[in-house]
């Protein structure tokens, strides 16, 4: 089978130059058969015309013998058809001569034959001296034209063949029989004989065809004037067969140029790649299908110039092609990719290849720095059940080319080259990401959505002071689902937004539920997301969602990712304005996990900076890491903000944290999230176990 882009390749390339050539040869036979049909019924109709003439004059004389038999003719019958000038013979049945010249040219057989304008029995004897007029298999005279040329050629002055009508010589100034001079006949001897009446007796009379070498000249040239227009005809059909080829061509070889190197493009790769993998001869080997990004090359383009990013891309095609061999193929795809399709035997092939590649194309400008990601799929020989190599029947290279962009998009956010390989975990990833897509919006109409929460202690009354809420999934189908396994794709597909307001709703009423109750409530925190602030009016949103619930406003704390401040400055300052004018608390999370700016701290109104979890991990532990926590706790209280310190797992990290006058801590130390029910326990208890 082929795959739907290539049959239409195809499709393309056939269409143009298939219509041509039956257009052609529809034309050639049309055209040959019209002048064919011509030429024949011209000579057709000459012949019929003279040999029913003939018929004519020798039934006429038939007659007039049958005649004198019925009336028995005293006199002398033959005298009087003697006077007619014409020779004639007379047979009985068994074709034994009984009037006539025994040294007669008439041949002693004789074939039916069909004389218009008659209905009489005739039959045609072929003259033996000049055998030119015959009987074909359709029962009808005809002339064999390439025999009596071939004769006429030897015989040009055959005085029997030829009747002239003066002394002149037929071929005095010319060589070829087509043409003559003088007004002359040609006469070609036919014998025709028909019964004599009931009896057994067969009356056969010599006739001429007479042709007029003038009408054979003109005939002749009519049928090479015919000729030639039909050799003209064909002519212009086959140069414009040819031309719509050529230009078909063309159009196929701009269709897979590509226009920035001057190369081939997709559909090239895709259309040879497929035809190269079917090839018998590649069955037994590996292929490798390549996906090449040059990461920096829209920058490069942003600093420079698209023209001088197209000369670079030009310089990356030149470098490509030198490691491509002729069983092999590559394009280029877009700005910034190029494909790859490599034949090789081996991993440690392959590699060395690839990091080749890599190194050559790191250095193809000495002024700018290039790295490459690249993405690859190895396609294994096809075997059947024992093992044995099959030839590849079914190509879908546009999908195999896809899963190495898959596995290229692993190594998106790295600067440095790196080659990533396609496994069936990527498979799997992307299946799981499509089945989160396609369930989310039904998820969160169904509630499947859970709120988890985890307190807040103060390290040293070890009271709990606040609690995040967190989000958990409980699906029937997948089961429990922790948020790494889908907070990340709504943060890309944009439904994140509609969690954060679900959260938002669903602790206000938590909060409003539980003081109905008598609990004595500590603020909790949400997370918005950084999507939200492209919303002028994301402030009156959360308003409007937690008083609508009649929760106090004072208990929800709204929690901003650090990377949210790296967006729109200004509006985030407003919104985070507004927010503690509606009675808010606002959080930075996260704090310190990115390239924090201090500048940050300085303009944004914050009354909370959580400590990013890694502070207290790993190397974060040591002499540096416990100098940056206590500075920036000191910091923070400086500009009159409460700390919260996230991840936190030991007590000697709780001590040290105490020591330093951090307002609460949040980690396993003291709790982990918990569903409400548990939650609720633990808000009655207010102190921690610990």
């Amino acid at each position: 089978m082929k795959s739907k882009n290539t049959r239409k390749i195809e499709k393309i390339k056939k269409k143009h130059g298939f219509l041509a050539i039956i257009a052609f040869l529809l034309t050639c036979a049309v055209a040959t058969m019209m002048l064919s049909y011509f030429v024949y019924s011209l000579f057709y109709y000459l012949l019929q015309e003279k040999l029913t003439s003939e018929y004519e004059a020798i039934s006429y004389m038939e007659r007039i013998y049958e005649q004198s038999l019925a009336d028995d003719y005293e006199g002398d019958v033959h005298s009087v058809l003697a006077e007619d000038g014409r020779e004639y013979i007379i047979r009985d049945a068994s074709g034994k001569l009984l009037v006539g010249d025994e040294n007669n040219t008439c041949s002693e057989e004789g074939e039916p034959v069909l004389i218009d304008g008659s209905s009489d029995k005739v039959e045609l004897f072929v003259d033996k001296a000049y055998p030119f007029v015959a009987v074909d298999n359709k029962g009808e005279a005809t002339v064999l034209l390439l025999e009596l040329i071939n004769f006429i050629d030897g015989h040009k002055h055959d005085s029997e063949l030829f009747l002239l009508l003066d002394d002149s010589d037929i071929y005095s100034d010319y060589d070829n029989v087509l043409f003559f001079k003088s007004d002359s006949y040609l006469r070609i001897p036919v014998w025709m004989g028909m019964p004599v009446g009931d009896g057994p007796e067969t009356f056969i009379g010599k006739g001429f065809i007479y042709i007029r070498m003038s009408d054979v000249s003109i005939m002749i040239i009519t049928t090479l004037v015919l000729g030639l227009l039909f050799f003209i005809i064909f002519m212009l059909f086959l140069v414009n067969m040819v031309g719509n080829i050529k230009n078909q061509k063309r159009s196929m070889k701009l269709f897979f140029m590509d226009l920035a190197t001057g190369g081939h493009n997709r559909m090239w790769y895709i259309y040879r790649g497929e035809a190269l993998l079917k090839k018998k001869s590649s069955a037994s080997y590996q292929y490798a299908v390549v996906s090449a990004q040059s990461v920096k090359y829209n920058t490069f383009c942003m600093c420079h110039s698209v023209s001088e990013g197209e000369a670079v891309i030009r310089k990356v095609s030149d470098c490509i092609a030198k490691h491509i061999n002729r069983k092999e193929v590559f394009a280029h795809e877009s700005p910034e990719n190029f494909m790859l399709l490599l034949r090789i035997r081996d991993q440690e092939e392959l590699m060395g290849r690839l990091n080749a590649l890599i190194s050559d194309l790191e250095h193809i400008d000495n002024s700018h720095t290039f790295t490459y990601h690249l993405g690859v799929a190895v396609l294994m020989p096809p075997r059947d059940a024992n093992g044995k190599i099959l030839r590849r029947r079914y190509v879908d290279l546009e999908q195999d080319y896809n899963n190495a962009c898959i596995a290229r998009n692993t190594l998106n956010g790295k600067e440095d080259s790196g080659i990533a390989f396609f496994d069936l975990k990527l498979v799997e990833e992307r299946r799981w990401h499509d089945q989160v897509e396609e369930h989310c919006r039904e998820a969160l109409q169904k509630q499947e959505f859970v709120v988890y929460y985890q307190p807040k202690y103060d390290p040293v009354s070890r009271m709990m002071k606040g609690t995040e809420a967190l989000i958990r999934w409980q699906s029937p189908e997948f089961g429990f689902v922790p948020p790494g396994k889908f907070i990340p794709i709504f943060e890309h597909n944009g439904f994140i937004t509609e969690i954060d307001h679900y959260m938002l709703e669903h602790v206000a009423m938590d909060q409003k539920k539980w003081l109905d109750e008598g609990i004595e409530c500590v603020p909790i925190s949400v997370n918005i997301s950084r999507a939200h602030f492209i919303e002028a009016d994301l402030a009156e949103q959360i308003r409007d969602t937690v008083d609508k619930t009649g929760a106090p406003r004072n208990l929800i704390e709204i929690e901003l990712t650090e990377s949210a401040f790296f967006d729109d400055k200004y509006a985030l300052i407003k919104t985070i304005s507004k927010l503690k004018e509606y009675g808010f608390a606002v959080s930075m999370d996260d704090f310190g996990s990115g390239y924090s700016s201090l500048n940050s701290l300085k303009d944004m109104p914050l009354d909370i900076l959580k400590l990013d979890a890694e502070f207290f991990r790993g190397e974060g532990q040591g002499e540096r890491g416990k100098i940056v926590v206590s500075e920036t706790i000191k910091l923070a209280r400086s500009l009159n903000m409460r700390t919260v310190a996230e991840g936190v797992e030991v007590k000697e990290q709780v001590d040290f944290l105490a020591e330093q006058g951090c307002d609460m801590i949040q980690g396993f130390y003291y709790a982990k999230p918990m569903p409400a029910d548990e939650y609720v326990k633990k808000l009655t208890e207010k102190i921690a176990d610990k």
